[in-house]
């Protein structure tokens, strides 16, 4: 925010207390708020207090340096002799308040896991982010609106879509982010987690699944199991192109994580060239907006899986949930859909390793937002407990206060730490070695994330009070991960199922001499 150059003494602001002319100073910056006072949300009275004072404490008391920079047009100078104090963070600024990044990021703290084109993809991916990502976020999660073509596009274009399904060929040859950051070729997963956790602080939790989070969970089982080289290329370049979205069609109103129970069937013809598919699926993240559907259905002898265009027979209707309609929630129904056999995905009747193959990346990606957005709610109530005055002191100076802040920061530490150990175990390990050793510690990951993601809204909706429970103002981005922590303990398999699958790979490799 550029401030008139002009100064004032405090004196002189002491002065415009009257009924026509209205100034305070707000972090030594004078404002004039005279032609404003019928416009002010707040009411003309509130204004009229602090006519001709110092109005930092006021002020910050209820509001946040943002809103400064929206009115910045009110500013007519500075104070006499005196300098801002707050801090006015710039598009792709790191924060620098206490375990607002996470340990890799803050000096002087070192880690063994990331080298220069990480720190390069941080901050090319938190400027994009901020510039262009979180502006359509914050308004499509307080509308509903879908993802816009255009940011989709320019994602394409940054190759911000390609980044998002993690490393592989995908990315050889792909420009990213204008070039010069990272080389699609030594894209690893520590790559891969800064992309997701970087987008997640947009603070728009309907919106983060909107943000063609299907492509993420869909278009891995094209890549990997379409028979048909011509055809993958084609879907793949369309997808992330940005001409074309995919969604992931697997749960069901009767198999929900249970995906061996599901009802929607595919039939072969008499000819045996096509399948014909009926039934419904439930819960389809992008499905309203989706072009193809990667479907599990029930074929002769078991579980398969087809990739579906959107055609005659395919009908998608939103469900709306407890976060935004942004996240585009559908109920599909298949009504005889003919789709060719070319489209079977793997091999007909052995679907479940089509699904599950798939599973570790997406828990994966779950908790490296879950974490992310752990870390941005600890950042905003570490904020707002300094900031915030009650009974003469800030809510920092309270020890119960600093409690509930100890325990939120030690559960946001703890998972991220564990979050990168198993990333360093996925940059080590060929694909095949991850199906077969990290099913059940992800997914004790994901639980554990999702768990203590419960505990920090709550104790964050207790610092915050009111605020954490209103979805404008400073309190805002509270309220959205407290009202939304219930999708990541539910999406991607369920606390308990993930919490089964983690004991039952321990029992597995239990050794019989310790029986």
């Amino acid at each position: 925010m550029e401030t008139p150059s002009k100064t004032f003494t405090r004196a002189e602001v002491a002065k415009h207390k009257t009924e026509d002319s209205v100034w305070f100073i707000v972090d030594a910056v004078v404002y004039d708020v005279s032609d404003f006072l019928d416009a002010h949300p707040g009411g003309e009275a509130v204004l009229r207090q602090v006519a001709g004072a110092d109005a930092t404490v006021d002020f910050y008391n209820l509001h946040r340096h943002e809103v400064l920079t929206k009115y910045a047009d009110l500013a007519i100078g500075r104070v006499e002799g005196e300098q801002q104090s707050v801090i006015n963070p710039q598009p792709g600024d790191l924060c620098p308040v206490p375990y607002a990044e996470p340990l890799w990021l803050t000096p002087p703290f070192k880690s063994p896991y990331y080298n220069d084109s990480h720190r390069r993809l941080q901050r090319a991916m938190r400027d994009f982010t901020d510039r262009h990502i979180t502006p359509e976020a914050q308004e499509n999660e307080r509308t509903g609106a879908h993802i816009s073509q255009g940011l989709v596009d320019r994602m394409s274009r940054a190759g911000v879509l390609h980044m998002r399904m993690g490393p592989g060929r995908h990315l050889h040859g792909v420009e990213l982010l204008g070039g010069g950051v990272v080389d699609g070729a030594e894209f690893d997963y520590f790559h891969d987690m800064i992309c997701a956790q970087e987008q997640v602080r947009a603070a728009a939790r309907g919106f983060q699944d909107g943000n063609v989070a299907g492509m993420v969970i869909g278009l891995p089982c094209v890549l990997n199991y379409c028979r048909d080289p011509a055809m993958r290329d084609r879907v793949a370049g369309e997808v992330l192109g940005g001409r074309k979205r995919i969604c992931l069609a697997i749960t069901e109103a009767f198999a929900g994580s249970d995906v061996a129970n599901l009802r929607t069937t595919a039939v072969k013809t008499a000819d045996g060239k096509h399948y014909i598919v009926n039934g419904t699926k439930k819960w389809i993240t992008n499905g309203v907006f989706s072009d193809y559907f990667v479907t599990g259905v029930k074929t002769d002898k078991g579980l398969s899986v087809l990739l579906i265009e959107r055609g005659e027979g395919v009908e998608t209707k939103p469900i709306k949930t407890s976060y935004s309609a942004a996240a585009g929630t559908t109920f599909i129904t298949f009504d005889n859909v003919k789709v060719p056999v070319e489209n079977l995905l793997g091999e007909e009747n052995k679907g479940i390793y089509v699904i599950l193959s798939n599973f570790n990346h997406e828990r994966w990606s779950m908790a490296c937002a879950s974490a992310r957005y752990m870390r941005l709610v600890v950042e905003e109530s570490l904020k707002w407990s300094h900031q915030r005055i009650v009974f003469g002191k800030r809510l920092i100076d309270q020890p119960v206060i600093r409690q509930k802040l100890a325990r939120m920061i030690a559960l946001c530490e703890s998972h991220q730490s564990w979050l990168e150990a198993l990333t360093y175990q996925m940059c080590h390990m060929p694909y095949a070695e991850q199906s077969r050793h990290l099913g059940g510690p992800v997914g004790l990951l994901k639980m554990s994330c999702t768990r203590a993601a419960h505990e920090i809204a709550s104790e964050a909706v207790q610092i915050w009070g009111g605020r954490g429970l209103t979805q404008t103002g400073m309190g805002r981005v509270i309220e959205n991960f407290a009202r939304t922590v219930k999708f990541d303990a539910i999406l991607g398999g369920a606390e308990e199922v993930l919490a089964d699958l983690g004991v039952r790979q321990a029992m597995r490799n239990m050794p019989k001499s310790m029986l």
